[in-house]
């Protein structure tokens, strides 16, 4: 690189305090300002004694901040001056944006020189990743990047909405709105987990009903349902209906005491579709008024011809819903 005039020597070059030589006494203690020094070696040094500048290593030796002279030196002798020239060949403190990819070498930034916070100082994701989006993997212990979708697996659960139940509602809906989308043709198959869900009136049954106008009304006609259960007395109960008014889910009717509750899972399956057929199917557990466990399953269509389904509820027949988590998922297409 060139320079206009002289080019900069970079080094720790300092000059040491003034030495009294002591009659007989061939070893002095180095200091700069007070604060002793000790030079790289003695050929990063200049000392002029008596002016007449000293070899290194032959008229002086340096170990830590102790120099020491060939000989003893007498009363008269004097010590002109002792420069360090510090290590020439360090460049000191690089200035800002001095530093490029070039001048680091292979492997020289190690785990050591990461503050704990470079994953946690950064931005976090708010969503799922995009597909695009890449994480670092060890491959053999070699380090690539890798596509969230090549990892992110498929025929999962996508979450899309959880209503949690503390009061008392009439129903719990789930609408398809403008900013609430229930159902539409992302996925095939969507799951609803119905958890711990309690009623206030004792002796009701819940049941399905669908929705074609975004919740403003459910279709009270054309449901076919059917289903089997058995409770913890041995008894076993068959549910088949044609033309209801709703899906009952089940036809044991539910207790209102602290212990009683119900929990399902339920598949809708290409809801938003046209096809004349929607298909509905799940699986349930509870305990009934007459204080029995039952297990069960239940399958209900509607044939509404043409019909897009956006939305759904649940319901039992007289009385409120007064606790539950009700969860909906997208099933993952591949």
């Amino acid at each position: 690189m060139a320079y206009i005039g002289k080019q900069p020597v970079v080094g720790n070059f300092q000059k040491c305090d003034a030495i009294s030589v002591v009659n007989g006494q061939a070893a002095y203690t180095l200091n700069v300002g007070g604060s002793a020094v000790s030079p790289e070696n003695a050929n990063h040094m200049l000392v002029s004694l008596n002016g007449v500048l000293q070899a290194p290593g032959d008229s002086f030796t340096v170990s830590g901040s102790t120099l020491t002279f060939a000989s003893n030196l007498a009363t008269g002798d004097v010590i002109d001056f002792v420069i360090i020239l510090g290590d020439v060949l360090d460049l000191g403190t690089p200035s800002d944006n001095s530093i490029s990819t070039a001048k680091l070498v292979a492997n020289s930034v190690t785990a050591a020189k990461f503050n704990a916070d470079v994953i946690s100082g950064q931005t976090a994701l708010a969503a799922e990743p995009a597909d695009t989006d890449e994480f670092l993997v060890s491959d053999a212990g070699v380090l690539k990047r890798i596509d969230y979708s090549l990892i992110k697996g498929g025929g999962g659960l996508i979450h899309i909405k959880t209503q949690n139940i503390t009061s008392g509602v009439s129903s719990v809906d789930f609408n398809h709105g403008s900013s609430d989308v229930v159902f539409d043709s992302t996925y095939n198959a969507y799951k609803l987990i119905i958890s711990d869900m309690k009623i206030a009136t004792d002796g009701q049954k819940p049941f399905i009903k669908l929705s074609n106008n975004a919740g403003s009304s459910f279709i009270g006609s054309g449901y076919h349902v059917s289903g089997q259960a058995r409770d913890s007395d041995g008894g076993a109960d068959t549910l088949a209906e044609t033309g209801n008014a709703d899906i009952k889910m089940c036809d044991d009717a539910m207790g209102n005491d602290t212990t009683s509750s119900f929990g399902a899972e339920i598949y809708f399956h290409k809801p938003s579709t046209s096809d004349t057929t929607k298909i509905i199917h799940g699986t349930y557990g509870l305990k009934d008024q007459s204080e029995h466990f039952v297990s069960g399953y239940f399958g209900g269509t509607y044939n509404g011809s043409g019909t897009t389904i956006d939305g759904f509820q649940i319901k039992v027949g007289s009385g409120n819903i007064t606790r539950g988590n009700f969860s909906l998922f997208g099933v993952i297409n591949s």
